[in-house]
């Protein structure tokens, strides 16, 4: 498999002759092709040219023109900014500065250019998350209507949306794809596969818990789980050091945030069932009406960003991170946090984002094996106790292309080349091999990733079964992230610091949102989509109604299950 990762930087440097395009036509092409994509494409050889002359041709208008995008640091866009960039600029004759910043960052200069309107970036790759922004601000290009008008002389025969596995996630209540997926990727529960068939593991667990080890099903069975590794001495494996049962993070950071609304109340059972998001009440906890109007945040407006479902998951997350984790994990951030399974001594994760398998997967790791599969396997998430069959079960990334309104119209139309470019099936496959953040069926379904499967630990599987559409981004309910979002990690942190209890902190969040939804519909900039709160209630009212907000269980405690990796596997296929 060594093509997969053969080095681009001397490809980057025979397309340039002094930092200008040395020539735009199919010789800069079919070097790409021969040198970086080498065969690894779901097109042939000729379809590749094919589409390559495509861009070539319908790049011609824009030759000599420079444009800027914007995108987050991940292993994906770092290959699109450094390999893929050089080679489309080379191609086409547009001159693309793919910049690389924080998430937050990316957020921060959407917003200038929503509120200021001047042209910030050509185009952005930002998380679906904004879908319920985008649909209500209108300062999104709808994409539907941008590739049937404007953008239809720049938008590929070969795009095949069809193929695309997110775009339920980037289209609106009004049917319009408002954003392309780029990347993609999932939260799942990542746990140590050698540890958990040791026979003398399996034994002792059975024998103080009265079940089969194996991959939890429900939050009971992952706190069994937790509470056997935690301490245990694992020298008969050859394990050193301290072994801990859970991995998380709790530092008072914006990456807090996205640790509970990506989406650990749902995964509780906090909201309504529903495909991608629960309705009416979502994972953040906010109710919409029929109209798809915002209402309430609040357990007395029907929203149960504070209900007992949610004072359930805060507490559990932060006794487990107290109980079964390495005590440095309460000051780190999503960031620092994420390397350490990969250091030998975590049993299990719940909240692993697949992101981490490339780092996750580098020889000579202590979780890897001499041959070069992984120690480890990802999963499903359990669930908690007042998750029910239909609820969504976890997160997805997705990062995806938004051009915005005020973009003029030929800078809109190269970047939405630069966007199918790097999107595009004669890149895609190379491209997920690289990043392993899939977005297209072909790509997950190509040989080359059967062959590749056994050294990602079930990332193929996964992504090849039908449970993978429980896992989907924040939904449409959300009118303002940018603005919502900030609130989450400030509130959850008092919490973690113990300033505050969970339902004290929540309390105070689902509060600070209704003030921004009552702002939002006092200025009434999202018209008869914005959000328009309910009347305050007696919570009895509201928990007394069918689905989210829930009523506090009388045992909160399930009976634990669990299910075995490999007779998972066998259920997807």
């Amino acid at each position: 498999m060594n093509r997969l990762f053969k080095s681009s930087t001397a490809l980057g440097l025979a397309l340039f002759i002094g930092g200008t395009p040395a020539f735009a036509d199919m010789e800069a092409a079919r070097a790409f092709l021969d040198d970086e994509i080498a065969g690894l494409s779901v097109l042939t050889r000729e379809e590749q040219e094919a589409e390559m002359q495509w861009f070539i041709d319908a790049a011609e208008p824009f030759q000599g023109m420079s444009i800027n995008v914007v995108s987050e640091t991940i292993t994906t866009h770092e290959y699109e900014s450094q390999v893929l960039a050089p080679a489309f600029t080379a191609i086409t004759g547009i001159e693309v500065t793919h910049d690389l910043i924080g998430e937050g960052d990316v957020v921060e200069r959407l917003q200038v250019q929503m509120q200021t309107g001047e042209n910030v970036y050509d185009a952005y790759v930002n998380d679906s998350d904004l879908i319920g922004t985008h649909w209500r601000y209108k300062q999104a290009r709808s994409l539907t209507d941008w590739m049937a008008g404007e953008g239809a002389d720049v938008t590929s025969p070969t795009l095949d949306l069809d193929d695309f596995i997110g775009l339920d996630f980037t289209t609106a209540p009004d049917g319009n794809l408002y954003q392309l997926p780029d990347q993609q990727f999932a939260n799942l529960y990542w746990f140590r596969y050698d540890w958990f068939n040791d026979e003398k593991n399996q034994a002792d667990f059975r024998e103080a818990y009265g079940y089969d080890l194996g991959v939890p099903v429900n939050w009971s069975a992952y706190e069994d789980i937790a509470e056997f590794f935690t301490g245990r001495d694992l020298s008969h494996m050859g394990v050193e050091g301290e072994v801990f049962g859970n991995m998380d993070y709790g530092k008072k950071d914006p990456s807090l945030g996205w640790r509970y609304t990506d989406a650990w109340m749902s995964m509780a059972g906090m909201g309504d069932v529903g495909e991608p998001n629960g309705l009416p009440v979502d994972e953040w906890g906010i109710r919409v009406n029929e109209q798809g109007q915002p209402v309430g945040s609040c357990v007395a407006r029907g929203g149960a960003t504070n209900s007992p479902a949610a004072v359930y998951a805060v507490t559990k997350a932060i006794e487990w991170l107290q109980k079964y984790t390495p005590p440095a994990a309460m000051g780190m951030t999503f960031g620092e946090a994420g390397p350490i399974p990969g250091q030998g001594n975590i049993a299990q994760q719940m909240f692993w984002y697949t992101a981490f398998t490339a780092a996750t997967v580098t020889p000579d790791l202590p979780v890897m094996n001499e041959d070069g599969t992984p120690k480890w396997r990802m999963a499903p998430s359990p669930h908690g106790a007042y998750w029910q069959e239909g609820t969504k079960i976890g997160y997805q990334d997705v990062g995806s292309w938004t051009i915005l309104d005020s973009t003029p119209v030929d800078r809109a139309k190269a970047a939405w080349l630069y966007a199918q470019f790097v999107t595009s099936k004669t890149v895609d496959t190379k491209k997920s091999h690289v990043g392993l953040t899939f977005i297209r069926e072909s790509t997950i379904n190509d040989e080359s990733f059967t062959e590749r499967a056994p050294r990602l630990g079930g990332l193929v599987e996964f992504y090849r079964s039908p449970a993978r559409v429980q896992w989907s981004p924040t939904g449409t309910n959300i009118p303002d992230y940018p603005k919502l979002a900030q609130l989450w990690w400030q509130n959850i942190g008092d919490a973690m610091s113990g300033a505050k209890t969970p339902q004290e902190a929540l309390d105070a969040l689902c509060e600070a949102q209704e003030s921004v939804l009552a702002r939002l519909e006092r200025a009434g900039i999202q018209g008869d989509i914005g959000p328009k709160l309910n009347e305050e209630r007696d919570a009895s009212y509201w928990l007394e109604q069918p689905g989210a907000p829930k009523p506090k269980l009388a045992n909160e405690e399930e009976e634990p299950m669990t299910i075995g990796y490999d007779e998972l596997i066998k259920s997807w296929q």
